[in-house]
């Protein structure tokens, strides 16, 4: 079975963003402990390849897939990597030019990307998305690294 690390490669430099502050939580229920924003994000609306902290990219196809797999096989959020049981997902979409075109949503509106919701289950660890300690979702996986050249 392929982690989600698996899905990553390098790429070179010409037009690639760094990640910063893509990956922020975009919305929160507090009533409900609900947590929403982007796993990560492909391509920026602007056409930008999108790079994260590793120096690392996702392909948008290779993230649709990973994003299948984890629905299908894990549904489960941690705490920093360290522990499971703090969340459950209860949205996901990952967002295609296709998918995009059809349901008719204009190019440039919506990066390329995993859209992501979790119900937190944790009250510890709703507090710390609360207070801004846990400010973004993070992605975790294994691979062996190989380096692409185009």
């Amino acid at each position: 079975m392929r982690t989600f690390q698996d899905y990553y490669e390098r790429k070179p430099p010409d037009k690639v963003q760094k990640q910063k502050n893509k990956f922020k939580i975009a919305k929160k229920d507090d009533d409900k402990m609900l947590a929403f924003g982007w796993a990560n994000v492909s391509v920026t609306i602007d056409g930008e390849v999108v790079e994260d902290y590793q120096e690392d990219i996702v392909e948008p196809e290779e993230l649709e897939q990973a994003a299948y797999a984890f629905v299908e096989l894990y549904r489960e959020g941690g705490e920093m990597h360290e522990r499971g049981g703090a969340a459950v997902l209860v949205e996901s979409v990952v967002f295609t030019e296709e998918k995009l075109r059809a349901m008719e949503i204009p190019e440039g509106t919506v990066p390329i990307g995993w859209w992501i919701g979790f119900k937190v289950t944790d009250p510890d660890v709703w507090e710390k998305v609360k207070d801004g300690t846990y400010s973004m979702f993070s992605i975790e996986g294994e691979a062996i690294r190989e380096e692409v050249t185009e």
